[in-house]
């Protein structure tokens, strides 16, 4: 199945259910080269801490799903 990406470099989010992280910003995109492998985005938030989300919105775990909206 072909992935359905969410976010991209760049991109400016906000966790719904950490709103003390602050905003984050995308800073890299990681896509497998196997089929079926997994994309990944690293988010850096305003309180410092890079975090890492799964980015395939065919899967249940996206971000979108665990509550990462574009800001």
């Amino acid at each position: 199945m072909r992935q359905r990406l969410y976010l991209k470099v760049g991109d400016v989010v906000r966790h719904i259910h950490y709103r003390a992280w602050g905003d984050g910003e995308v800073i890299e995109e990681r896509h497998s080269n196997l089929p079926g492998g997994i994309c990944l985005v690293r988010v850096l938030f305003e309180d410092g801490t890079e975090r890492a989300f799964i980015n395939d919105l065919n899967s249940e775990c996206c971000c979108y799903y665990a509550g990462l909206r574009l800001s």
